[in-house]
């Protein structure tokens, strides 16, 4: 980055024409650079490159993110996968247990007779 140029001696001059003395033309001009320097100063601390991101930093991030996202997607579906079997194996059961009863009902009803 190139540095910022700020004339003074033009800066004075501009502050004579507009009726200040030589002296007070003078402190303006020091007051100005140093309130320019300090915020020039903040600016690069509060800005700095270290501070920024970029792609590089955050592809990394991105892979180990997707990666768990992918783990979570497959503990997911492992789950789901284990609950339809326990599902099935309930309907199955339940099934049975009325054909047994229904059965027993119905030999009950045959013997009877």
């Amino acid at each position: 980055m190139s540095p910022l140029t700020f004339d003074t001696h033009a800066f004075v001059t501009e502050l004579k024409q507009a009726g200040f003395s030589e002296s007070q033309a003078e402190v303006i001009t020091r007051l100005h650079q140093q309130a320019s320097n300090t915020t020039i100063d903040y600016v690069k601390h509060e800005h700095s490159l270290e501070n920024v991101v970029s792609n590089k930093d955050l592809d990394p991030r991105i892979k180990e993110t997707e990666l768990k996202i992918e783990l979570v997607l497959s503990e997911l579906k492992r789950d789901i996968a284990e609950t339809k079997v326990e599902l099935i194996r309930w309907i199955v059961g339940v099934g049975v247990l009325q054909i047994t009863i229904i059965s027993a009902l119905l030999l009950k009803l045959v013997v009877t007779l």
